[in-house]
């Protein structure tokens, strides 16, 4: 009877200390490695050169569960963490205080993922950049329009949007932005196949001459499929030393970027993109053009029309014509067109 009583003892001792084994293991699991965020979303903290512990803690906190929050305070006074801070973008997520801690002390980032976009001109480029990255728009821009450093990279600051190829790339967040721009350099490098440098050949064409030609093909339709034929046009001007006579250049010498007509008093204004004025292509792309344009311009279409107006069923595509009294006819529908909707 007293050995049972004595068993008896010895259970429920191993019960009262099994559970306090679990409750603390779940206290210290709830505390330690729970998902830190507030939301069971991931998140990102954007910790930079001017952040000091107090300010992490600013940013940290409304992203993170208050426990996961109070266990990493604590962390970070144990081990100086103040002392020894990394810029970066973490992730705060389904990963617990302890690891997100630990990432954050030892710089390890969650990549940014970077699209270069189609866009005008190098002010809007810089802008959509550095929304993404640490360094700033006017940072980027005094890179962009550096002589020194376009030359750098095998361009001018007329031709160094041409280095910009259309992807999503992988950078990490306060990546600097000379670090930024041999990355841009090398995947434009990438970019130029053997393939695609013969073609380029093939049409009498330098690389930063394709993405020109690629940006105005691109600005003068959203209609892929009809842009090696456009392509072809312009190598065709290009080859008879004709002007280009693009509209798209004009718009870009005025800014004049949303403009339906290009008036007469447009086209004599001097200025190295007026290629109404000045022969063959300008200084440079009109615009960061898009992979299919590109392409477009190195598959071009081989045919005999040198001249396009729009249709003027507004339907984003183009008439074409191989003599001047054929373009007019079609420049004449497209102007009626324009004046029954009231378009200026």
């Amino acid at each position: 009877m007293a050995n049972k009583s004595k068993n008896n003892k010895k259970s429920k001792k191993k019960l009262v200390l099994t559970t306090i084994a679990v409750v603390l293991i779940g206290i210290i699991y709830f505390l330690f490695f729970a998902g830190m965020s507030r939301t069971g979303k991931e998140q990102y903290i954007l910790i930079d050169q001017n952040d000091n512990a107090d300010s992490v803690y600013t940013k940290l906190q409304p992203l993170s569960t208050p426990q996961a929050f109070w266990v990493f305070k604590q962390l970070a006074k144990i081990t100086g963490y103040g002392d020894n801070i990394r810029t970066g973008r973490f992730a705060v997520g389904s990963a617990g205080s302890l690891q997100t801690f630990r990432h954050i002390r030892n710089g390890l980032q969650a990549p940014v993922k970077l699209t270069i976009k189609p866009v005008r001109t190098l002010n809007d480029l810089a802008k959509e950049i550095s929304s993404k990255m640490m360094f700033t728009r006017s940072e980027l821009l005094a890179r962009l329009t550096s002589p020194t450093t376009c030359k750098k990279y095998g361009f001018t600051p007329e031709t160094i949007p041409a280095m910009f190829i259309p992807n999503t790339y992988d950078f990490y967040w306060d990546t600097s932005v000379d670090k930024f721009l041999d990355k841009m350099s090398e995947e434009n490098k990438k970019f130029w196949t053997f393939e695609r440098k013969e073609k380029a050949k093939a049409a009498g064409l330098t690389q930063s001459e394709v993405i020109t030609l690629a940006s105005i093909v691109d600005e003068e339709t959203s209609n892929v499929a009809e842009m090696p034929k456009i392509a072809g046009m312009y190598i065709n001007r290009l080859h008879i030393n004709m002007p280009l006579q693009a509209d798209p250049t004009i718009k870009f010498a005025t800014k004049n970027f949303t403009a339906h007509r290009i008036y007469q008093k447009w086209l004599t204004i001097d200025n190295p993109y007026n290629t109404y004025k000045y022969r063959g292509l300008p200084p440079g792309p009109i615009r960061i053009p898009s992979v299919a344009a590109i392409d477009a311009v190195l598959n071009y279409v081989h045919h005999d029309y040198i001249y396009m107006c729009a249709k003027e069923d507004f339907s984003g595509t183009h008439n074409f014509a191989k003599t001047y009294q054929e373009h007019q006819e079609n420049a004449a529908k497209y102007a009626k067109a324009l004046n029954e909707r009231g378009i200026k």
